[in-house]
């Protein structure tokens, strides 16, 4: 029976997230870089960029 070449394949996964981690930083260089910030985040006229809160409640914030 065959031995199972295990530094290969733990080359292959390495090789594979290094991949996906230089995508992930091409992806946010490219929103960087555009203007606006990207398409993940507007903004409204107040300047908020739509996050949610993190206090818990789900109600909107009265002004």
């Amino acid at each position: 029976m065959a031995k199972t070449n295990f530094q290969y394949e733990k080359r292959q996964r390495e090789l594979e997230k290094k991949k996906k981690a230089d995508e992930k930083a091409k992806r946010k260089a490219e929103l960087k870089s555009t203007p606006g910030g990207g398409e993940g985040a507007p903004e409204d006229e107040d300047g908020e960029d739509g996050a949610p809160d993190t206090d818990g409640d789900s109600a909107p914030a009265a002004e």
